[in-house]
């Protein structure tokens, strides 16, 4: 292990930035332009954007400029938007096969009040109690007593005082997709979870492997961080045995890259919104960035060192077999 030193880097006016950008061999046409967007996104926010442009570090490869750094930026912002645009739209399905499948199973409009249907309280190898029924059930009893509830929950507690709680379809709508997946995750019997599953034509393991993942990939696009070029701290489960199109196991060894989690999207998409037009808006986002390296964005090559074709496979293009 490299032995550790004292943090001694000064913080740096805009200009001095520039400058230094420009010692490192990075084309700066126009310093107000280069000026402006650096006081709006910030020198570190930016860099991270450069080092696909670095063969050695701190110095850019010839030829590149000011611009092509903040197009990656620009086409990283355009994805994070329409991966939470297809994630909304896997959560409302997630939800609403979870609420529907086990309301049906056990006839029960209040079923996440009944502690049988979830795993028992455990402890974690560091002591800690997980507990998923009380957890589920404080989240739901803090949206309760709120000081500003839903709508739903005020006319639910005006109308009626038994059950305590509002019916299911009601409660899980205050729940987030991280707190969905906990739930999941903690319902006691494998035909439950199972259940759930099949309407998406996935393994419950594998399914229970993709909502953390896809939630954790929701909270990083939340919070604007940088999804392009990056080896992700949660991966979702490869999946070996499809039951609906999906891509060739070239592309599993890449499971900790952007495209594999753009991969386990449009495979949720194409069960809970058909028809969905996902294929098409990467596509039309890729090629309006055309200058943008989108080999980190995890895709494949084949034995020849070229990017495989992904809009070939039949996941993307909609042809089965």
């Amino acid at each position: 292990m490299t032995a550790r030193k004292k943090y001694r880097k000064k913080p740096l006016t805009v200009k001095e930035q520039i400058s230094l950008l420009k010692s490192r061999k990075l084309i700066i046409p126009d310093e107000r332009i280069a000026e402006t967007y650096l006081l709006r996104i910030g020198y570190f926010r930016l860099s991270a954007y450069s080092w696909s442009f670095q063969t050695a570090k701190d110095v850019f490869n010839p030829g590149t400029t000011f611009d092509n750094v903040l197009k990656v930026y620009f086409f990283d912002r355009r994805l994070r938007l329409l991966v939470l645009d297809a994630i909304e739209r896997i959560e409302v399905s997630i939800r609403a096969q979870i609420v529907n499948f086990l309301a049906l199973k056990y006839h029960n409009s209040h079923w996440q009040d009944d502690p049988v249907l979830f795993k028992p309280p455990y402890l974690l190898p560091n002591g800690a109690v997980v507990d998923i029924f009380k957890e589920i059930g404080d989240i739901i009893t803090k949206q309760q007593t709120s000081r500003h509830p839903e709508v739903f929950i005020r006319y639910y507690h005006e109308k009626y005082n038994d059950p305590v709680n509002p019916p299911v379809w009601m409660c899980l709508e205050l729940l987030t997709i991280g707190e969905l997946s906990r739930l999941y995750k903690g319902l006691r019997a494998k035909q439950d979870r199972q259940g759930i599953a099949n309407f998406f034509g996935l393994h419950d393991r594998v399914f229970t492997s993709w909502m953390h993942a896809i939630s954790y990939l929701r909270n990083l696009c939340a919070h604007h961080s940088r999804i392009w070029n990056r080896e992700f701290a949660i991966k979702p489960d490869v999946l070996l045995k499809p039951s609906n199109p999906w891509v060739p196991i070239v592309y599993n060894s890449n499971n900790h890259r952007c495209f594999y989690f753009l991969c386990v999207l449009k495979y949720l998409l194409n069960s809970a919104h058909p028809g969905n037009h996902f294929s098409n808006r990467l596509s039309g986002l890729l090629n309006a960035f055309p200058e943008v390296p989108i080999q980190y964005l995890g895709i494949p090559s084949d034995c020849s060192g070229k990017l495989i074709d992904w809009q070939k496979e039949p996941l993307w293009s909609g042809k089965a077999g």
